[in-house]
C-alpha cells in the first residue's frame, strides 16, 4: 500500500475515531496482501469484446426485452467524468435503454457537454432536463423517476461507470427469474492511475441477505427496480439525504416479490478525495440517516428493536427485543470430561437470562469424577426414590429411558441428567435430549463451550423469535483468541467449511463479515438456538449423520423449508473443540466420515453444483476468508 500525505491525514482521522486498538486491527486487515490481486483478476474476468458482440445479438432474442431507464442526478459534474459516465451507458451490449440526466447545476456547464455529445453521436436515447433549482439528491432523483419511461429503472451516480454488460446481465436475470422485482450486482472502485483507470476494492456480494442488509447497505450499486415497485414505495425521501439510497432499498426489498443478484462486477464506483467511497468521514451525517432508515424499517415491520452505529462507518447493529420470557432448554451431550463440563455450566450460570433449564445427555462415561459431578449438580435430596443410585458408574453405563435425576441450580433453574445408552451419535443424542425438554426454544451446546457473552441467550432468542428465522448461531473462538467459527459456507473443500478460522479476535475480515449479523446457509451446532416448533417440523437432526455434518444438514433443511439461518457475532464463546469425541484417527472413523460425506453429497447435490447463495461464486472454494478464486 503506497503511503501518501493524503492517506496519512486520513489515517489520523481514523485513529481518532476508532481508538488505538480498533485502528490497529483495521490497519492489520488492510496491510494483509491479497492472495489473488484484484487488478489482474478483473482484466482476466471482465467481458471480452467477443462476449459483448454475442450479447448484442442475443438480447434481441430475449422473451422479455424491457426498457431500462437509467436515472442520473447531475450537479456540477466534471466534464471528463460526465462524458465517461455517458459513454459507459452508450457502450451497453443491451440496447433497450433510456438515460435520464437530471441537472441541477446553476450554469449551463453540464447541458453544453450533453448537447454536444448527443449532436455528435446522434444518440436519441438520452433525455436531458435542467432543473429550476437544486432539490437535493432525493428530489433530483425523483425528478428523474418522473421522466423515466422504462418498465425498469436503474440508478447511476454522475461520476461513476457501468460495465458494458451491465444491462444485458440484468435483463438476462429478468428472463431467468421473471418474479424478480429488484436486482443488484457486484461492484468495485476505480481511481485515476498513470495508465488509465485502476480497479480496486471489489465488493462481491451474496444473494439477498435480509440480516446483512440490516447491518450495512451492501446492495448499493448497480440497483435496478421494477416500476411497479417504485409506484408502491413512492421514490426517494429527502429527510434521508445521505442515506436516501439505503432507505429506498429497504422499502423496495420489503415490497418486491423477489430480490435478485447478478454476481458480476457491473458497477465501477469512482474514488476521489470528496467521495464517500474513499473518505467515509466526509459524510458522517449519512450514517445517522442510515440509522433512522433502519429504525423506520423496523417500525414498518412492526418489530421491536434498537439500532446503533458500529465503529466502522455505514455498519449497524440491530438489537431485537425479546418477547416475554419463554423457557429455553439447553441440551449438552457429555462423556466424562467433568472439568470441561463444569466450566461450561459455570459460564451458563453467569447468564443474565434466567428462565432456562439444562439437560445433560450422558453417553457412556467411565470416570468416577464424572458421576460425582453429576451427583453434585443434582443434589442427593433431589433424586426421586425410583432414581436413587442412578448417578453411579454401574447404573449410568447401562442407560435408561427416564431422566437419571433432576436437580436445581443455585439460580433456581432445573437441571436434568438423562442417559443415552447407545454408542456416540451426536444427532440421536440431541434428539433424545430434546424429548425431555420443556422449553419453547432449544440451545444445542457442546460441553466444550465456554460462554463469553453474558446476555447470549437474549441475543439468540431475540433473533429466533422472528417468524422468518429458523436457526441462530454464534461467533466461536479457539483458546488462543482466534476464530473457530463465524458461519458456514457450502461448497468449500467439496462439502462445507467454517469461515475465518484463525482470524485474530478483534479483526473483522472481508467487509467486516466476521463482526456483523448476516445470513449463512448454516452455522455450527456447537452453539445453536432453534425453536421447538422448527426442531419438530424438521424432525430433529438426521440420525444417519452420527458425527459430522449433522448441523450442516439440519440448517440446510431449515433453509429449504423457508427459514433464515442467522449468524450473530454478538454471541461469543470459546470452543475447546473435539474434547469429547476425539480425533478422526482410526480406519473405522475415517470410513464413517467418508460415508457421511457421501450422504451430504447425495442429499444436497443440487446445492453443491449451483453454489451457496450466501457466498459469491467469484470467491475461492479452497480458502475460508473470502479470497478471490484464481
Amino acid at each position: 500500500m503506497k503511503i501518501t500525505p493524503y492517506k496519512i491525514k486520513k489515517g489520523i482521522r481514523y485513529f481518532k475515531h476508532y481508538g488505538p486498538k480498533a485502528f490497529f486491527n483495521r490497519l492489520r486487515d488492510k496491510m494483509e496482501p491479497d492472495q489473488v490481486p484484484y487488478g489482474p483478476w478483473f482484466e482476466r474476468y471482465r467481458a471480452s469484446r467477443e462476449e459483448l458482440l454475442r450479447q448484442e445479438k442475443e438480447w434481441t432474442k430475449f422473451t422479455y426485452q424491457p426498457m431500462i431507464s437509467i436515472v442520473v442526478p447531475c450537479y456540477q459534474t466534471k466534464e471528463r467524468y460526465l462524458l465517461e459516465m455517458i459513454e459507459s451507458v452508450c457502450a451497453q451490449s443491451y440496447g433497450n435503454w433510456q438515460l435520464c440526466l437530471m441537472d441541477a447545476t446553476p450554469s449551463d456547464q453540464v447541458e453544453r457537454v450533453v448537447r454536444e455529445f448527443c449532436d455528435k453521436s446522434q444518440e436519441k436515447r438520452i433525455f436531458y432536463h435542467h432543473l429550476e433549482k437544486n432539490m437535493g439528491i432525493a428530489g433530483n432523483t425523483n425528478a428523474g423517476l418522473e421522466a423515466a419511461q422504462g418498465e425498469w429503472v436503474g440508478f447511476l451516480d454522475h461520476d461513476d461507470l457501468l460495465a458494458p454488460e451491465a444491462l444485458y446481465e440484468t435483463a438476462a436475470l429478468m428472463n431467468r427469474e421473471p418474479d424478480t422485482e429488484v436486482i443488484y450486482s457486484d461492484e468495485d472502485q476505480v481511481e485515476e492511475a498513470r495508465q488509465g483507470l485502476s480497479h480496486k476494492k471489489p465488493h462481491f456480494k451474496p444473494d439477498f441477505s435480509p440480516d446483512l442488509l440490516c447491518s450495512n447497505n451492501y446492495i448499493t450499486h448497480f440497483l435496478c427496480v421494477k416500476t411497479s415497485v417504485l409506484k408502491q414505495v413512492g421514490g426517494f425521501r429527502k429527510e434521508f439525504d445521505g442515506a436516501q439510497d439505503y432507505d429506498f432499498i429497504l422499502r423496495c426489498t420489503e415490497k418486491a416479490k423477489r430480490t435478485g443478484h447478478v454476481p458480476r462486477v457491473l458497477y465501477h464506483w469512482r474514488v476521489h478525495s470528496n467521495s464517500t467511497a474513499d473518505n467515509p468521514l466526509s459524510k458522517t451525517y449519512a450514517y445517522e440517516a442510515g440509522q433512522r432508515a433502519l429504525e423506520e424499517h423496523l417500525a414498518r415491520a412492526k418489530r421491536q428493536g434498537t439500532v446503533s452505529q458500529l465503529p466502522h462507518f455505514g455498519f449497524y447493529r440491530v438489537k431485537y427485543a425479546v418477547e416475554g420470557e419463554p423457557l429455553v432448554s439447553i441440551l449438552i451431550p457429555n462423556k466424562d470430561q467433568a472439568p470441561v463440563l463444569r466450566r461450561c455450566l459455570a459460564s451458563i450460570q453467569a447468564s443474565t437470562y434466567q428462565n432456562y433449564e439444562i439437560i445433560i445427555i450422558e453417553n457412556n462415561s467411565t470416570q468416577q469424577e464424572t458421576f460425582s459431578y453429576y451427583q453434585e449438580l443434582l443434589g442427593k435430596g433431589s433424586l426421586a426414590k425410583s432414581q436413587e443410585g442412578c448417578c453411579s458408574e454401574g447404573n449410568l453405563s447401562k442407560g435408561q429411558e427416564e431422566p437419571c435425576g433432576e436437580g436445581v441450580l443455585p439460580g433456581g433453574q432445573k437441571i436434568q441428567v438423562v442417559v443415552w445408552k447407545e454408542g456416540f451419535n451426536y444427532s440421536a443424542i440431541n434428539n433424545f435430549g430434546a424429548s425431555f425438554a420443556k422449553g419453547s426454544y432449544f440451545i444445542l451446546l457442546n460441553n466444550d463451550i465456554e460462554i463469553i457473552t453474558k446476555d447470549w441467550i437474549e441475543e439468540m432468542l431475540s433473533n429466533c423469535q422472528r417468524p422468518e428465522v429458523g436457526i441462530v448461531g454464534a461467533r466461536l473462538y479457539y483458546p488462543d483468541n482466534t476464530i473457530q467459527h463465524a458461519g458456514i459456507v457450502v461448497g468449500i473443500d467439496g462439502i462445507a467449511a467454517n469461515m475465518f478460522p484463525g482470524l485474530r479476535r478483534g479483526q473483522e475480515g472481508y467487509y467486516h463479515k466476521a463482526a456483523i449479523q448476516l445470513n449463512y446457509s448454516a452455522v455450527t451446532a456447537a452453539c445453536m438456538m432453534v425453536s421447538r416448533e422448527v426442531f419438530e417440523k424438521l424432525k430433529g437432526l438426521e440420525e444417519k449423520l452420527t458425527v459430522a455434518f449433522n448441523d450442516l444438514d439440519f440448517c440446510l433443511r431449515a433453509v429449504k423449508a423457508g427459514y433464515l439461518v442467522v449468524y450473530n457475532p454478538f454471541v461469543e464463546a470459546y470452543h475447546y473443540e473435539s474434547k469429547t469425541r476425539g480425533a478422526e484417527d482410526t480406519e473405522e472413523k475415517m470410513r464413517r466420515f467418508w460415508k457421511e460425506i457421501d450422504f451430504i453429497r447425495t442429499r444436497w447435490i443440487t446445492l453443491l453444483k449451483e453454489g451457496d447463495p450466501y457466498y459469491n461464486p467469484n470467491f475461492s472454494l479452497k480458502k475460508c476468508n473470502y479470497a478471490l478464486k484464481p
